[in-house]
């Protein structure tokens, strides 16, 4: 049976894409939803997976062209089909494999460690860590190693049980979606190729210099160093903090890094501050080089950093300050706040309430939830609040879609999942993308003002701080109240001073009567 693959939906008013590469050939076989080529728009990039099991057939939308929605991209014949081409994994490995190397023997079968889907507009991803090495067994799904994308870390399981035969990206390496990583081979028979030791050894090499060369890769620090694998969060975070695992003491099972393990240690350390990396370095006193340390900056610094410089550069941000009186809240929040949670099993916090005042807000002044595409405004209807999230990785604005339609609970809980995703780093691309309006609080690291710095293409920005007991007059009296400054970053492009002042103006008012959004006032 012939199966037609088509161009999906490519989102709100887009209507053509660029076919910019196929994945797969005619006469190769295919799995469901394995990624088959992939399409390019004026905003995102459009993966588009098998719609069935089977063969490629033929493929009428070549590189380059264009195609509109619905178009038929190729066509997949189900079951066996035609008879495929020569795999070309085993030209991959031709390619790639030094000439002696051993081959896989016995009943075993090769299989291929792909590059998963790295998210909508994300291509490349750089190989963080190995946590197997040639040679070692695996069972089904368990981990092999970690990408680093631009935004989030991506995890790749073993896709059958077997032998790591070979590694084709090393750590450092950049990799493509839908490329190759690793080769495995199931069954018990399988001989480790040597290619993916460093240092090589011999083409010749048998299994005690494999063993040798692994070793020497375990004593300067890379993958293969032992039974006991360290946590990947605390890698990540010995990265960060420029340490080494014999600087930490693990407090795992059979002596394994933690996370925390590695927190304690970072405190316990002392470190001179690095230089700015955006402007020339200053020159190093006589010594002093020997007290430094270089790390380099992961992909998701070098986004954050490359992202709020585009924001400085793009858009006319402005910002403009108020403060609310947080007393009604806070009556009101510690006046039910157990009964909250006994019904609906999550704490009663700040955040819904100034989300649900931000959503009443950006209804009387759309412009604030709007954005800029090329010469037109587009608003939006609805509100995808982003929620900015600090996180030992750097600074991740996760998204709560709808939340114009959400209660309180519903917003408290979809808060707490996305910001314990996000301290976990398991935050996945969909999850922090469409966002029309963010939120930040840097009060919980005790700011008392600042200016957030938009998170493009979005065109506004409100910024929590910290609350402070401060005297105020009320009624003609002097009383102390707990205070917050609020700043609202602006696109002045799109937005005028009157609508920027407005919002805050209308959160200010929906935060100290909170029964001002029961009635929509």
């Amino acid at each position: 049976m012939t199966v037609d693959v088509k161009v999906p939906t490519l989102g709100e008013s887009v209507t053509e894409a660029t076919v910019a590469t196929w994945f797969k050939q005619p006469g190769d076989t295919v799995a469901a939803d394995e990624m088959l080529c992939e399409l390019e728009t004026d905003k995102v990039t459009v993966e588009v997976p098998a719609p069935a099991a089977g063969t490629l057939g033929e493929i009428v939308a070549q590189e380059g062209d264009t195609v509109g929605v619905d178009a038929l991209l190729a066509t997949i014949q189900e079951g066996e089909g035609e008879a495929p081409k020569p795999a070309p994994k085993a030209e991959a490995k031709a390619d790639v494999k030094p000439s002696g190397a051993a081959k896989p023997s016995g009943e075993g079968k090769a299989v291929d460690v792909m590059v998963p889907a790295l998210g909508e507009s994300v291509t490349e991803a750089t190989v963080a860590t190995w946590f197997k090495s040639v040679g070692d067994t695996v069972e089904a799904d368990e981990m092999l190693c970690e990408l680093e994308t631009d935004k989030v870390s991506v995890e790749v399981p073993a896709p059958a049980a077997g032998t790591l035969t070979e590694l084709l990206a090393q750590e450092g390496d950049t990799v493509a979606a839908g490329g190759k990583l690793a080769i495995l081979t199931t069954g018990d028979s399988a001989v480790a190729a040597p290619k993916a030791v460093d240092p090589k050894p011999a083409p010749d090499a048998g299994k005690e210099e494999i063993e040798e060369a692994k070793a020497n890769v375990a004593a300067k620090g890379g993958a293969a160093k032992g039974d006991v694998e360290d946590a990947p969060s605390a890698k990540k975070l010995m990265a960060e903090k420029g340490l080494t695992s014999d600087q930490v003491t693990g407090s795992g099972r059979d002596g394994r890094v933690m996370k925390e393990d590695v927190m304690k240690a970072a405190t316990a350390a002392t470190s001179a501050p690095a230089p700015a990396a955006s402007a020339p370095r200053a020159p190093v006193a006589a010594g002093d080089d020997a007290r430094e340390e270089r790390v380099k900056m992961t992909r998701l610094r070098q986004t954050i950093a490359k992202r709020l410089k585009d924001s400085q550069n793009t858009a006319a941000m402005l910002t403009t300050y108020n403060e609310v009186d947080m007393k009604a809240v806070m009556d009101l929040r510690s006046e039910y706040k157990d009964l909250f949670l006994k019904k609906h099993g999550v704490k009663l916090g700040f955040m819904s309430f100034f989300t649900k005042a931000c959503v009443h807000a950006l209804r009387e002044v759309p412009e604030v939830n709007a954005e800029i595409d090329g010469t037109d405004v587009v608003y939006k209807n609805y509100v995808h609040m982003g929620i900015a999230a600090g996180t030992p990785q750097g600074l991740v604005v996760p998204v709560i879609r709808d939340a114009d339609a959400m209660s309180f609970a519903e917003i408290e809980k979809a808060i707490a999942e996305k910001g314990a995703a996000a301290r976990d780093g398991k935050l996945s691309m969909a999850d922090m993308q469409g966002g029309t309006f963010t939120i930040s609080n840097g009060g919980v690291y005790g700011s008392l003002m600042s200016s957030p710095i938009l998170n493009p293409p979005q065109s506004g920005i409100l910024g929590m701080h910290k609350i402070q007991d401060r005297p105020m007059v009320v009624g003609g009296e002097i009383v102390i109240r707990p205070m917050m400054y609020l700043a609202l970053s602006y696109d002045h492009r799109i937005v005028d001073g009157k609508g920027a002042v407005t919002f805050l103006v209308r959160v200010k008012e929906a935060l100290e009567d909170p029964r001002r959004l029961l009635m929509d006032l």
